[in-house]
């Protein structure tokens, strides 16, 4: 049976779930029970402004014991009111495992609060040990943010913390990662029934005397006590992950090749290979894409199985390809190469649609963002849309997803295409509003319903003008058309395009009226040759001037 504390106003706070403190009004201190020993201890507290705890309210916020209220009146003497305070409770909670039940470990003051505002902030530790800044080192020492001030003072203050570096945030400032000087890092990393020996022995000048500013302080705490509080707070000695990006400041392209020439050195090739290293290269989703210029020699066959390793490590990427040319199929199959990973399935998130295919199967088109960005920003919301050539859902997907279509009809002839196209539709969950129509679009195509038709095809459409125009409804609607020009035949080919559209349509026995609403530069396909996408108006003429045209036509 333990004896319990005598004279105590009864306010129970719980600390770490292994304390419980009492406070007592009579002799002004802190009677803490320690559930893990069964142990009483006594901390004296000091009320610098003599707060009466008679009739006030406490109750603990965080780490900190808010005290409201408190006084008394006297005929005599007159009316005594005590100010709001609070007191930090981390400095009382037992740090050692030596705890004696007659031991006076700590006193804390408490300071008065003026304006209502709340005084104490953190536990500061003086120390005498001489202030001066350490060698740097590699290590840090990470806290929760909610102990980070108290953990800076402990650090500061016995000279742990390195100064010469700075203190960064982790995961969203959840923790603060301090610098610590070598021989701290050392010693902390040392087990814990080896703390007293490797800080107490020869070292009386790290004793904390008592602080005489404001705030919570404590009266006796050697090396061994703080950091084995330390050690409670959850503290952890890491690597010093921004010296670590700070150490590996080359670029990429610099690791890549100065790791390369190491290789073909180590292999007595020649160095003239290095002119073969790309100097650029395009992500999709986890795979680093080279140009097809890259490595052509034959000779890096033979160091194949060693040369791809060391460029996804420099790249810093889990697989490794090779762009090759479109084949010139209809189909216009990707020929990538995949030089490192297992597969070419690849998902690749852009403009907040998400594309997966098979990167070895299937074309992708980076220069094509700008264009895919305008199709998803026109308000399709009660259209219905003919796609041509939507391949793994390229101009599909934006109609669907961002420009809200009605309705979209996909045409495809690549069969690996179409697997994607259907599979990126259940992901982009627009499956409903769209009909994937496979094979050649001249025989698939729908004829009359469509508000507008896409027809993305490099380098030329045209063989699919005539059924982009039965696409439309009788009404007209807009085309988007593409194609590959000469910098110096914009207008000739604008000027064929229109022309062409007007005498396919008369063939259809429509009476449009075409004109060009915006030609967009999309991209620059080569030297001198533009990708160009030509908006074409088909409008309907009105009743005086279809009367007028076929008298002229007649």
């Amino acid at each position: 049976m333990l004896d319990f504390p005598t004279q105590c106003l009864s306010i129970r706070i719980f600390l770490e779930s292994l304390v419980v403190a009492l406070l007592d009004n009579i002799s002004k201190s802190w009677h803490l029970l320690d559930l893990q020993f069964n142990i009483w201890k006594q901390i004296t507290l000091d009320y610098i402004g003599k707060e009466l705890l008679v009739r006030t309210t406490a109750n603990v916020v965080g780490d900190d014991l808010v005290i409201i209220g408190g006084g008394a009146a006297c005929y005599a003497f007159g009316t005594k009111f005590s100010k709001p305070f609070k007191v930090n409770l981390l400095p009382l909670v037992p740090l050692g495992d030596k705890l004696m039940p007659t031991e006076k470990n700590a006193n804390a003051s408490v300071t008065h609060a003026e304006n209502a505002e709340v005084l104490t902030q953190s536990l500061v530790l003086n120390s005498e040990a001489e202030k001066h800044q350490s060698v740097s080192y590699n290590r840090v020492l990470q806290l929760e943010k909610k102990y980070a001030k108290m953990g800076k003072d402990i650090l500061k203050n016995f000279g742990w913390l390195d100064l010469g570096r700075k203190v960064y945030t982790k995961e969203d400032g959840l923790y603060i990662c301090f610098p610590i000087t070598e021989k701290f890092s050392a010693m902390f990393l040392e087990k814990q029934d080896q703390y007293v020996d490797a800080f107490e022995e020869g070292n009386d000048t790290y004793v904390c005397k008592p602080f005489t500013g404001g705030g919570v302080f404590l009266n006796e705490v050697s090396c061994s006590i703080a950091l084995n509080f330390l050690k409670k707070c959850g503290a952890t000695n890491l690597a010093n992950e921004v010296d670590e990006a700070r150490k590996s400041s080359k670029s990429p392209f610099q690791t890549m090749n100065e790791s390369i020439a190491l290789l073909i050195k180590q292999k007595d090739l020649t160095e003239t290979l290095l002119e073969e290293l790309p100097n650029r290269w395009e992500r999709l989703g986890d795979i680093v894409v080279l140009p097809a210029s890259s490595f052509k020699d034959p000779i890096w066959d033979s160091i194949s199985e060693e040369l791809w390793p060391i460029v996804a490590k420099s790249l810093k990427a889990r697989r490794v390809a090779r762009q090759g040319r479109v084949a010139s199929t209809g189909t216009r199959d990707s020929t990538l190469e995949i030089l490192i990973g297992d597969n070419g399935w690849v998902d690749h998130r852009e403009n907040g649609i998400l594309y997966s295919f098979n990167a070895t199967k299937c074309m992708f088109s980076w220069g094509n963002l700008s264009e895919k960005l305008r199709m998803g920003n026109l308000e399709c919301k009660d259209e219905v849309i003919v796609d041509l050539f939507a391949g793994i859902g390229y101009f599909t997907l934006p109609f669907l997803v961002r420009a809200q279509a009605k309705l979209v009809c996909a045409c495809e002839w690549n069969p690996h295409a179409v697997e994607a196209l259907r599979r990126n539709l259940e992901l982009n969950s627009v499956p409903d509003r769209c009909i994937v129509l496979e094979g050649d679009n001249r025989m698939t195509a729908p004829k009359g319903i469509a508000n507008r038709v896409c027809l993305g095809l490099l380098p030329t459409s045209e063989d699919s003008w005539a059924t982009a125009v039965r696409a439309l409804r009788s009404e007209g609607g807009m085309l988007h058309v593409h194609g590959n020009v000469k910098d110096s035949q914009e207008s000739l080919w604008t000027a064929h395009l229109l022309k062409s559209i007007d005498e396919i349509a008369r063939t259809e026995g429509h009476r449009w009226e075409v004109s060009i609403e915006h030609v967009e530069r999309v991209k620059w396909y080569a030297p001198h040759i533009r990708h160009l996408v030509a908006d074409r108006s088909v409008e309907e003429c009105n009743t005086l001037e279809k009367a007028w045209s076929s008298v002229l036509y007649y």
